[in-house]
């Protein structure tokens, strides 16, 4: 199998090389077919005109990316004649995926087109859950960034929010949607893309371009708030400024080898979701750290969290849903970054709700941030707080 797809990339090579000569060739009509394992389905596969070519080609068919050994019955080699076409059934056995790839027995017919990415599911019922699904958990990460806003404006303050959290958030958001937004719109980063990986799909859509687009919008009118609010006194910590300035740093490195030609934008923009990938990992640790020497999540929404739960929960199920439709449970233990992610969240999100509902139920803060090292104050009174202000207006 790999002396199969080496020989393909390599044919591929040579001809955008001009060293290799087509005269010809093979293309499908849908290059994405989605089955029951109840039903069967087709393709049709087309050879263009050939005027220096009038002979039969031969093409036999090769699985790869998936179920490549059991999930389909084998396809019958077929010859086409220049200018022709013929249909091919798909026989699926089980539920799965793969991809049927054409290739030529001549060696100068084009295939580079010529495959088709089969999906094969146990239940259309739970393929319509899964879509639903993913549209909620899309709602709840969109909207909760709001209760925050809303909080600091009702308050008209922002002593309670952790200004590294904010900042890790805004730059983390930021080099997502690039990554995003390049691969959605820029033609030639797609074809990079496609260049890397020739049966490959481009893993965004139109709401993944949004998604970051409007969590920077809602990051940075918090930032305006935070500068406008009463903050008593924080600022981005030290050790968060140096992180920032290491990301920095690497983002430029990287755009000078791009710019140099050393690597590729795609490489670039790789580099830059894992950047993002690592803040993720990190970026509720000052804010629970705050909490903690608080003992007090005033001034930290709670919806913000309950949203992001919800959110993540329905993240994790849809990825079980589309496992056991698919059968392929490599999807989500094979490859455990996204599902990684998804419940490191997830158990943040349960801890600051513990902080808030059982370690912290209302308490007022037990000390006052009056500085960037956050000097302690060991009265839990402190005058002049928005929380003190309101415990006096309610007596």
């Amino acid at each position: 199998m790999r002396n199969i797809r080496a020989s393909f990339f390599a044919v591929t090579f040579l001809s955008l090389l001009g060293l290799y000569s087509t005269t010809s060739k093979l293309s499908v009509g849908d290059q994405d077919v989605l089955l029951l394992t109840s039903e069967n389905g087709s393709f049709v596969l087309s050879r263009s005109p050939d005027p220096d070519n009038a002979n039969d080609v031969v093409v036999v068919f090769n699985l790869t990316n998936g179920n490549s050994n059991s999930l389909l019955s084998a396809l019958p080699n077929v010859t086409l004649s220049p200018n022709s076409s013929q249909k091919l059934d798909i026989l699926p056995l089980k539920a799965g995926h793969v991809d049927i790839v054409a290739w030529p027995q001549t060696q100068n017919i084009s295939a580079k087109e010529a495959f088709v990415r089969v999906v094969v599911i146990k239940s259309q019922t739970l393929e319509l859950l899964s879509t639903i699904i993913g549209w909620t958990y899309f709602v709840a990460w969109s909207i909760s960034f709001y209760p925050q806003i809303w909080d600091n404006y009702r308050r008209k303050s922002v002593i309670g929010l952790n200004f590294d959290f904010l900042s890790l958030n805004i730059v983390g958001f930021t080099l997502y949607g690039c990554y995003n937004i390049a691969l959605f719109w820029i033609d030639s980063v797609q074809e990079e893309y496609k260049d890397r990986y020739p049966q490959g799909v481009i893993p965004v859509k139109a709401n993944d371009v949004f998604f970051p687009i409007h969590a920077v919008f809602a990051c940075a009118v918090t930032i305006v708030q935070c500068c406008i609010y009463e903050r008593a006194g924080q600022t981005v910590s030290r050790l968060c400024l140096g992180l920032l300035a290491a990301i920095f740093l690497f983002v430029v490195i990287i755009l000078i080898l791009t710019l140099s030609s050393v690597i590729i934008w795609l490489d670039f923009l790789t580099y830059c979701s894992y950047v993002k990938l690592g803040i993720t990992l990190i970026k509720y640790c000052p804010q629970a750290y705050m909490n903690y020497r608080r003992k007090s999540t005033v001034g930290w929404s709670i919806g913000n969290i309950l949203l992001d739960f919800t959110g993540g929960s329905l993240s994790m199920l849809q990825m079980f849903l589309i496992a056991h439709n698919n059968d392929d449970w490599a999807s989500l233990f094979g490859d455990p970054t996204k599902f990684g992610l998804g419940l490191f969240s997830v158990i943040f999100d349960i801890f600051f709700m513990v902080q808030h509902y059982v370690l912290y139920r209302g308490n007022l803060p037990h000390e006052t941030l009056t500085g960037s090292n956050e000097e302690l104050r060991t009265s839990p009174n402190a005058p002049g707080t928005p929380e003190m202000v309101r415990m006096e207006e309610e007596h």
